[in-house]
């Protein structure tokens, strides 16, 4: 993401952005909420009559301006769309007009807040940063299933999904199935070459039950000798064969919290988030007393500045409800200003996705908090007197 310019004062403002990779309209999908102005070219059906008449339409290019009030967001496509009445002089659209506004790379907008909280100007700053790539490339598979992803800071990105039926190995012969599960890899194979920028990833994990990721791995290597794959060759330091449940995309939870992942994954931009929530899960079973998660106990924890690193998803922040969106945001900046750290993870990461099984934001603490378990006990309390009737089996969330 390119910032080209920037105008914000006391907290209001607008800046000037240009997305240039997919992953820049994630970005802009979670920095535009409803109510924002936005400003950028657009195509519009003009129709005209002439002198005679007879009516022609034609399409026009303009510049408009609309106040936000639906989004629409395809993460594979990477197309963010976005609808609103029109707020802006023009000679083609009227006032109050209802229009809709297609942001795509290369296309530069203007976006206009009145509130510019602490979390967007991180993500304007993080999606700026030109070191922030897709640093990860990993392959999940088993016989006759693969997914090719990319992982970046914010997104796990399935580029390709191969299934391919493999015969069974029959008694006294394995060739038809041999045959399957070469062609099966070669699949795969072209899958990895026409989505890994091999320049910028810096760690290839291929993960799969049992021996399948070591069959592919020499099917590879075979094929990138005989056809002098030089490209692969240069960069076989950055394959790391690892163990995995299955060959779904889910796998890849259990694949980035393997030790020698971990290690490998050390300089990029996905490990600080990953490390935090594996940290996380280990507290639980170690200190369970500084581990929380939920918005009240998190909130309380905050108030009484115990919270040494904080962790949210981005959903929370695209909340419809302005005053729980500040209640997060509140958050963010009551941990910062006691020194704590703050992680927040994308709901399209699939460290996103686990934290986001647990309400989606969570805390380890610096010290316990014995008072939390008396709080929990207040609310089952409330909870049992307002709804004497009710079945308690399925305890409501925190943050409900």
């Amino acid at each position: 993401m390119r910032l080209k310019r920037r105008d914000i004062q006391d907290g209001q403002g607008s800046v000037t952005l240009i997305p240039e990779e997919p992953e820049d309209m994630w970005h802009t999908y979670n920095l535009i909420t409803k109510g924002d102005l936005v400003r950028c070219s657009t195509l519009r059906k003009v129709q005209s009559e002439s002198s005679t008449g007879s009516t022609s339409a034609e399409k026009v290019r303009v510049i408009l301006t609309i106040q936000i009030s639906s989004i629409d967001f395809d993460p594979q496509g990477g197309l963010l769309r976005i609808g609103g009445q029109n707020v802006s002089e023009s000679k083609y659209v009227r006032m109050g007009a209802f229009h809709t506004l297609d942001l795509e790379a290369n296309r530069e907008f203007t976006l206009t807040k009145s509130e510019w909280d602490i979390v967007s100007l991180e993500r304007i700053k993080d999606a700026t940063d030109p070191t922030r790539y897709a640093d990860v490339g990993a392959i999940v598979l088993a016989e006759g299933l693969a997914h090719v992803c990319l992982i970046t800071s914010s997104m796990t990105i399935v580029r390709a999904r191969i299934e391919h039926a493999i015969p069974r190995k029959r008694r006294g012969s394995v060739t038809v199935h041999d045959k399957g599960l070469q062609k099966f890899f070669e699949q795969i194979l072209q899958a990895m070459i026409r989505h890994f920028n091999f320049e910028v990833i810096k760690c290839i994990i291929i993960a799969s039950p049992g021996f399948v990721k070591d069959q592919f791995y020499e099917y590879m290597m075979a094929e990138v000798i005989r056809q002098d794959m030089k490209t692969i060759m240069e960069n076989k330091s950055k394959i790391l064969l690892v163990h995995s449940s299955s060959g779904h995309k889910h796998a890849l939870k259990e694949v980035l919290s393997d030790p020698q992942v971990v290690a490998k994954l050390s300089d990029t931009k996905a490990s600080g988030e990953i490390r935090a929530l594996n940290d996380f899960y280990d507290m639980m079973k170690t200190e369970p007393d500084r581990a929380v998660y939920g918005l009240k106990h998190v909130e309380y924890s905050t108030e009484r500045l115990a919270v040494q690193t904080l962790l949210l998803t981005d959903s929370l922040f695209r909340s419809s409800d302005i005053e729980k969106r500040r209640r997060y945001i509140r958050l963010v900046e009551t941990v910062k200003a006691s020194t704590g750290d703050v992680k927040i993870f994308s709901a399209m990461h699939v460290s996103g996705e686990q934290l986001g099984q647990i309400t989606g934001v969570a805390a380890i603490l610096r010290f316990p908090l014995p008072e939390l378990d008396d709080l929990e006990e207040e609310e089952d309390n409330a909870s049992v007197e307002e709804t004497p009737f009710a079945d308690h089996s399925d305890k409501s969330e925190d943050d409900e």
